[in-house]
């Protein structure tokens, strides 16, 4: 498939996912704390590690249960801030007492005064993922090229964070999209066969 094929595909599939995922919203709204369980389940995490997740928008898996867990268990907890376009993330530290400002896209983020944060683990959104772990994002490549610098750089793993409902048969892919390490439900944890020791 040529370029424009895979941006068709993945855009057709995007307004597909977009439904199914609202609608597993509005049906499950204590999937974030059975999320949190299974990720403390799955991800086995040496004292002091950072861990980057995000603030979630309407509709996407809530990850603030599983933040404030891993606050409290005193870990470094960084959300994504956008720099420019065609740029990776950079993640600023977050804690309860933070107090937020939208930044690109409506995310809230916490202000520029707050630290840096450099992620071992990072909490990814998505719009679909498929069992070979490739994942459907929002079309603006930004996790795809953090995970590549911080792969390259920290030998960071990459967690999808989903509704079960977000698995499909097959993502698109191109050369440029990155493979999940993991992709943890509502309901299960899905292990893919990468170098992860977690």
């Amino acid at each position: 498939m040529d370029s424009q094929e895979l941006t068709d595909f993945k855009a057709q599939l995007r307004k597909q996912a977009f439904a199914e995922r609202d609608l597993a919203w509005q049906k499950n709204p204590g999937a974030g704390e059975a999320l949190k369980h299974h990720l403390i389940e799955a991800l086995a995490m040496p004292p002091g590690l950072a861990i980057s997740g995000y603030w979630p928008l309407p509709g996407e898996m809530d990850v603030r249960p599983a933040l404030a867990h891993y606050h409290a268990e005193g870990h470094a907890v960084g959300l994504p801030v956008v720099t420019g376009r065609n740029l990776p993330l950079i993640f600023r530290r977050w804690n309860p007492k933070v107090e937020l400002v939208q930044g690109s896209f409506r995310v809230m983020t916490p202000p520029d005064s707050a630290p840096a944060v450099i992620p071992s683990i990072l909490l990814v959104p998505l719009l679909a993922f498929d069992p070979e772990g490739y994942r459907l994002g929002y079309g603006g490549g930004f996790y795809d090229r953090t995970l590549a610098k911080l792969r390259h750089e920290a030998h960071a793993v990459a967690v999808g964070v989903a509704y079960a409902v977000q698995e499909v048969p097959m993502v698109p892919r191109g050369i440029y999209d990155q493979p999940l390490d993991y992709v943890v439900t509502e309901r299960a944890v899905f292990k893919f066969n990468r170098k992860s020791d977690l």
